[in-house]
């Protein structure tokens, strides 16, 4: 059942005098307008950048506000199609009160107002129709009677106003609405919560302001609550679970802290790489040792100034005998000096481009802050970072460093980039999950502060500009999770979700910062204080937009597939 109060588990119908009536129906021909103006930008879009009837990547690059802009026009229809699904399910289901109708119809009211005026790219950015080629006759398909309803009654002053409301009333609940969940994942975000908030977020704000690693105690809890092996299959001694699950408990550990949240994330890449690519010799030897957290893991695939130009990548594996001597450097890897094994992406031949790249299984011991890479032919330095702290980040220089011949992934050299890419979806829906358990912090802890705080007399939560801000943080998360929950059972049904897992990294990576941003307002001059946890938060949110792919190369990526053929 809902997390929310009794009132917000009754039928919407009649209650609310804020709450429009056809709410449903009024969702779906929505959903269908914005899909014919889609339609239209679509087409706007491909005559700009296309030549000879094919994308120019010269074109793309030339028009390329357009292009993003189309990506995030694209994220603003797939969103709301899935609170639209998220809403005719939980109606079915007996669980569509209040709380969730007020929260899907100002979702509605604002993506559709943004989607006529203008949707924000990013805090300077604001692209529109004309931007993406639509003229203003053609931009009039979008004003069917629904999408005129909800502009103009979606988001009003009432609506906000009933869902402050509801919002302190759930107070200390786990979800501001419900998720639309199954039991056996509320069940599960129940044990990741309790854990979070006995061993974690007492702890949290301590940790960022020393810089201190995540304490391998806490370490060994994740491992026997299973959070390194959820979606390794059971004959590798994992849970078995899929990506719903995954992103259930990287929202509820992220919400503690992002770093403890991201530690998950070390294990479902290298399990990923391991269970796609590698040979059945390799998936015996890692997958338990990874599953039961004997075993951690890290990613080696950045190098400095490459980025995400991954095709550019020069560290080299030469075969010398029954092992790779690699040498290069590498950048900005997470958890290095604690990792007992590198996914190391390098270049082991002289294909150019991305021909050339394989995955090596690279075990290394593990370091310490006063020796963080005791082995021959490794060194590196931390790399102080705002945020996203408790495993630290590192850059790596490699001299000849040995790696077994036999722990090349796959067994086959110039797979690597192939290997990787089928890594991607999963990573980018995991990133989507935290950014929804940072998003969930920023709320919690402005929610709190809003409540305390006195002012001429009065709670600060009594103000609009201040309660405003809360509503519009629990409507845009809860957006954020349907597209995110979305997507992962795309992967669980075993579909090509790499547009879907794109938009919903898109956006819950803005709604995180946003949230954050406004959290850390309502706290005023004491969220500029470092004792208040709401200034890690902030600095802990800003990285989401730019790991796992940059938002730039998120639009890029998603808005090629969309002109390329994607659905």
């Amino acid at each position: 059942m809902s997390q929310s109060n009794a009132a917000a588990a009754s039928a919407p119908t009649g209650g609310s005098a804020a709450l429009l009536d056809d709410l449903l129906p009024s969702t779906v021909s929505a959903v269908e307008a914005a899909d014919a103006l889609f339609a239209k930008a679509k087409a706007a879009v491909f005559a700009k950048v296309a030549k000879d009837g094919k994308v120019s990547a010269a074109l793309i690059e030339k028009e390329q506000f357009a292009v993003h802009g189309l990506a995030w026009f694209a994220t603003y229809v797939e969103a709301p199609r899935q609170l639209a699904s998220y809403a005719a399910r939980m109606t079915e289901e007996g669980r569509f009160g209040e709380f969730e109708a007020l929260i899907v119809q100002a979702a509605f009211g604002e993506y559709l107002s943004q989607i006529a005026g203008g949707i924000p790219m990013s805090q300077g950015e604001t692209v529109r129709m004309r931007d993406l080629g639509v003229t203003h006759d053609e931009a009039q398909v979008l004003f069917n009677d629904a999408v005129r309803k909800l502009v103009m009654g979606g988001n009003t002053a009432p609506v906000r106003a009933r869902l402050a409301e509801l919002i302190a009333a759930n107070t200390g609940a786990a979800t501001f609405g419900d998720a639309g969940l199954e039991d056996t994942y509320e069940q599960i975000r129940d044990q990741m919560r309790k854990f979070a908030d006995a061993e974690v977020v007492p702890h949290a704000h301590e940790w960022h302001l020393k810089d201190d690693y995540i304490p391998l105690d806490v370490v060994a809890q994740m491992s026997e609550l299973g959070v390194f092996g959820l979606t390794i299959p059971e004959e590798f001694g994992g849970l078995g679970l899929g990506k719903e699950s995954m992103c259930v408990v990287s929202e509820e550990l992220s919400r503690g802290y992002i770093g403890v949240g991201s530690l998950g994330t070390r294990s479902e890449i290298a399990a990923e790489l391991i269970l796609g690519g590698g040979t059945a010799e390799q998936k015996q030897k890692w997958l338990p040792k990874i599953a039961s957290g004997e075993v951690l893991p890290t990613a080696v695939f950045t190098e400095p100034n490459t980025g995400s130009d991954l095709a550019s990548l020069k560290t080299r594996g030469k075969r010398d005998g029954d092992v790779y001597k690699v040498n290069g450097n590498k950048t900005w890897i997470t958890h290095a000096a604690r990792a007992d094994v590198m996914t190391l992406l390098c270049r082991t031949n002289d294909e150019p481009g991305y021909k050339g790249l394989s995955m090596l299984l690279a075990e290394k011991p593990r370091g310490d802050d006063n020796d963080p890479f005791p082995a021959k032919g490794m060194s590196g330095g931390e790399i102080e970072v705002l945020g996203y702290r408790g495993m630290k980040e590192f850059e790596i220089g490699f001299d000849d460093f040995e790696v077994k011949a036999e722990n090349l992934l796959g067994g086959e050299e110039g797979q690597g980039f192939k290997q990787l890419m089928q890594t991607f979806e999963s990573a980018r829906i995991q990133t989507a999950a935290r950014a929804v358990g940072v998003a969930q912090c920023a709320l919690e802890l402005g929610l709190r502060y809003a409540q305390e705080r006195v002012q001429f007399g009065k709670p600060i939560m009594s103000f609009p500009r201040v309660f405003g801000k809360l509503v519009m943080m629990a409507v845009e998360i809860m957006v954020a999770r349907q597209i995110t929950y979305f997507a992962a059972r795309e992967k669980d049904g075993g579909r090509r979700c790499d547009l879907e897992a794109g938009m919903a990294k898109l956006l819950a990576a803005r709604v995180a910062w946003a949230a954050a941003d406004n959290a850390l307002q309502i706290h005023g001059g004491n969220g500029f204080a470092l004792e208040y946890p709401v200034s890690r938060v902030l600095c802990d949110a800003r990285i989401l937009n730019i790991f796992e792919g940059a938002a730039e190369i998120q639009a890029q990526v998603i808005a090629r597939r969309l002109l390329e053929g994607g659905n």
